[in-house]
C-alpha cells in the first residue's frame, strides 16, 4: 500500500478549497431579478437601476415618479442586491440612506416583507420597481435585469 505524502496532496487540497469557495459564493449570492409591472415600458440599464435605488434617479423617461421598493432588512435578496447591483454592503447602503433621510435630501425606498408581497405590490403599480430572488418571479411582473 502506497502512503500519500502530505506535500504531494497540497495541489489537490488547494483545488478542493477553491471549488468549495466557488460553491459557497454561489449559495451566498443567489440570482436576483429586478422587476417592474408588465405594462411598464421603461428601458433601464444596470447603471439606471443603481441610481434609482440610491435615490439619484426619481422619474422614468415618461415623467412618472419611480417607486423603488426594498426587501425587508435581513432578507438575503436585499443583501445580494446591495452587493451585486449597488456595489456596497447593506450596512453601507443603510448608512448612505440614513444620511440622506437625516439631512432631508431623500426618502428611503419602502420595505416589503417577502418576495410574494413584492411581486403583488409591483404587479399592482405601474411605476413600482423592486427585486426578488429570481426563482420567485411569476408572470405577474416583468424582469428587466438580473444579477
Amino acid at each position: 500500500m502506497e502512503k500519500i505524502h502530505p506535500l504531494k496532496s497540497k495541489p489537490a487540497l488547494f483545488i478542493g478549497l477553491l471549488l468549495a469557495c466557488l460553491f459557497i459564493s454561489n449559495i451566498a449570492f443567489a440570482e436576483i431579478a429586478v422587476i417592474v409591472h408588465p405594462d411598464n415600458s421603461a428601458s433601464l440599464d444596470k447603471k439606471a437601476i443603481k441610481k434609482i435605488f440610491m435615490g439619484k434617479k426619481k422619474k422614468y423617461d415618461n415623467g412618472n415618479v419611480i417607486l423603488p421598493m426594498n426587501a425587508s432588512k435581513g432578507a438575503a435578496s436585499r443583501d445580494s442586491f446591495n452587493k451585486l447591483a449597488i456595489g456596497r454592503t447593506t450596512a453601507q447602503v443603510n448608512a448612505y440612506w440614513s444620511k440622506l433621510v437625516f439631512t432631508g435630501k431623500g426618502t428611503m425606498p419602502r420595505e416589503l416583507t417577502s418576495d410574494a408581497e413584492i411581486i403583488a405590490t409591483v404587479s399592482a403599480n405601474k411605476d413600482a420597481i423592486s427585486y426578488v430572488d429570481a426563482s420567485a418571479v411569476t408572470d405577474a411582473v416583468k424582469v428587466i435585469a438580473t444579477y
